[in-house]
């Protein structure tokens, strides 16, 4: 990991139930949940899911946004998803996914071949939901 260049570090999602969105990231989506424990015994607002060495999933109760004053307006962002978040995968990180979440019952569009993204042009993506309605694109490049 490369501690001074630019990178993603975190993405917020506001949801309903942190505890009931860590158990879906966890068993439909295959990420490791951070602070569970914690969260449940009160020690931290919050926790989160790992998406990669470098990047992890915040998953904020919409009770939090009242104390969201960083800047006028955060806390009004409170149950308003990202439009979506995008995760690139290797080829069979990609198919694993898209089986694992069918598996759980979970909807997935169809796959979109050519999207352009970070790395150029992806070879697969398809997108799916959380339980809170945050959009998600799994894709992956050549």
């Amino acid at each position: 990991m490369t501690k001074n260049s630019t990178r993603l570090d975190h993405v917020v999602l506001w949801v309903a139930d942190p505890v009931a969105a860590a158990a879906f990231y966890e068993t439909a989506v295959g990420l490791e949940p951070i602070g569970l424990a914690e969260y449940a015994e009160g020690e931290v607002s919050f926790p989160s899911v790992r998406v990669n060495e470098e990047t992890i999933l915040d998953l904020a109760p919409h009770s939090l946004a009242t104390r969201m004053r960083m800047l006028p307006g955060s806390a009004d962002s409170a149950g308003h998803p990202v439009n979506h978040v995008c995760l690139a995968l290797p080829a069979d990180a990609f198919d694993t996914l898209r089986a694992r979440l069918e598996e759980h019952g979970v909807p997935v569009s169809g796959i979109d071949p050519g999207l352009s993204g970070a790395r150029g042009h992806a070879t697969r993506s398809f997108y799916f939901r959380d339980p809170d309605g945050n959009v998600f694109e799994a894709r992956h490049y050549d």
